[in-house]
């Protein structure tokens, strides 16, 4: 089964697709303040498995996401892309990247989690995120959506700004979600630093400023990162013409370098 998704011609068509990939909850919306930015390049925005108009897709794991992705852009003829993600697009990003698939020319990655090592902590994961799933099948909606976004994790964000996000999340299914949720758990994710270190293409790190649960994780994995200013773990969303200006810089960088 292929993933819903919406494609946007370039400006240079010559110029590798850039695939989005959004967050946990999200859909291909979610970067809207950011699309205009990127007009030179062809790019397709997609909604993850469970999510928008992917909400009907299964999901088991991480190795039938990436047999779902590597169909949906052999039917949309997509042979050169860079992949773009957050937070769990990033992680999905990074685990398809470190399968070496022909056509990748490089990865960004804004807040992904490469994964953890220690088996203990693996399973403490796995069953908080079978917890969630739980509760995003059994109470309602809106407030298990609350509740998700008071975590840590969200503490940059404003009252107005978590009841905006609330509000965008509420149409979604809830037992998809939880669905999504428990089949692509960090806990299950298999641990990528190693061959993220190893990957034959670009790789770039992002994370907001004051996001330094990721800022952490990315000293960890021993490559550069970049960092938006004034911003948290969703740094498009809370600072959007400074992470289009890094992008930019990013990808304009690789496109000089070709011949």
């Amino acid at each position: 089964m292929t993933l819903a998704g919406q494609i946007i011609p370039g400006e240079q068509p010559q110029l590798p697709y850039l695939v989005w990939l959004h967050g946990f909850l999200g859909s291909a919306d979610d970067w809207q303040a950011t699309r205009k930015a990127f007009t030179r390049w062809p790019q397709l925005y997609l909604d993850l498995p469970g999510h928008g108009a992917s909400e009907n897709v299964a999901i088991p794991g991480f190795a039938e996401f990436f047999t779902q992705l590597t169909h949906t852009l052999a039917e949309r003829n997509i042979t050169r892309y860079w992949l773009i993600g957050y937070s769990l697009g990033g992680r999905l990003a990074m685990y398809t990247a470190c399968q070496q698939p022909a056509g990748l020319q490089g990865i960004i990655i804004e807040g992904g989690n490469p994964g953890l090592t220690d088996p203990q902590e693996r399973l403490l994961r796995i069953e908080s995120d079978q917890r969630w799933a739980l509760r995003f099948a059994a109470e309602p909606l809106e407030q298990v959506l609350d509740a998700w976004y008071r975590q840590p994790v969200f503490a940059s964000l404003s009252n107005a700004a978590r009841q905006q996000l609330i509000k965008e999340r509420a149409g979604n299914q809830p037992a998809a979600l939880g669905s999504a949720l428990g089949n692509l758990s960090l806990g299950l994710q298999p641990w990528l630093g190693d061959a993220l270190a190893a990957l034959p293409v670009p790789f770039h790190y992002l994370c907001g400023a004051r996001d330094q649960k990721f800022q952490a994780i990315a000293r960890a994995l021993g490559m550069p990162f970049h960092l938006i200013e004034h911003a948290g773990h969703n740094a498009h969303r809370e600072n959007p013409a400074a992470y289009c200006q890094c992008v930019i810089d990013i990808l304009t960088h690789y496109s000089e370098e070709q011949p």
